[in-house]
């Protein structure tokens, strides 16, 4: 029978997630706060490459009443939250880290900081790659007779879209070392089911971006080279077989 958590240690652990997430919260209204002034100029930026790709005259449009302000503030909040993302993952680690093993505690860090950068680098592939891509072919075979007015709030949702698949793809090496290190599934096992992850690769694409080849290429190819990457740099044996291991190693 599995001893049961002492109801003192439940309630110290209650407290200790209650107040992370009250610092993690502080800190998001905080910047979100500070970024508002600014979040014009941001969704500018974000924004840049539509506007790149709609006629000399185009603009982006409001069709809601309270459109310009929501959009305002949705934009301060994204802002903030990538700012904050790195604290954010700290202070994960801070909750979970009396839980963890001294070799896991080494392994962690690294692992969120391989993490963030991951995600970040997603987002930039998006904005600086896929964002061009996407708006330069929807100009492209817009009719002539059709003014192409594209609305804030639909370009905000679509940008966000894109920038959480790309951020998750870009995931990919961590996922597959974190389920290599876990022994949920093996190197060998995964390195099988190569044609699968291609494929479903190819299908999540088609899911989250628009539906020319060229965009859903910009997704797939590279979730499917950093899964590649992911196998060279999974452990061969997993963190179970390592302690078997060192106790086997101990016992003679």
């Amino acid at each position: 029978m599995s001893e049961e958590l002492p109801k003192d240690g439940l309630l110290s652990h209650l407290a200790e997630l209650r107040n992370c997430l009250l610092r993690c919260f502080g800190a998001l209204i905080i910047l979100m706060i500070a970024l508002i002034p600014f979040a014009g100029q941001i969704y500018t930026t974000l924004a840049q490459p539509l506007l790149e790709s709609l006629p000399s005259d185009g603009q982006l449009i409001s069709i809601n009443i309270i459109g310009p302000f929501t959009v305002q503030i949705t934009t301060a909040a994204l802002a903030a939250f990538l700012i904050a993302l790195p604290y954010l993952w700290f202070e994960v680690w801070r909750f979970v880290a009396p839980g963890l093993y001294a070799n896991e505690k080494k392994l962690i860090l690294p692992l969120i900081a391989s993490s963030t950068l991951l995600f970040y680098a997603g987002m930039v592939f998006a904005y600086f790659m896929v964002f061009h891509v996407v708006f330069g072919f929807i100009a492209s075979v817009a009719p002539q007779e059709i003014v192409w007015t594209p609305d804030i709030q639909e370009f905000f949702s679509f940008a966000i879209t894109l920038f959480i698949a790309f951020g998750a793809a870009f995931e990919t090496p961590v996922a597959v070392y974190i389920l290599a290190r876990a022994g949920i599934v093996d190197v060998e096992t995964m390195r099988k089911a190569r044609p699968y992850v291609v494929v479903g690769a190819f299908v999540v694409a088609a899911i989250f971006t628009p539906p020319d080849i060229i965009s859903q290429f910009l997704l797939a190819i590279p979730c499917w080279l950093l899964f590649e990457l992911g196998l060279l740099l999974a452990p061969k044996k997993s963190r179970d077989e390592e302690r078997n291991d060192e106790n086997d190693e101990t016992k003679d």
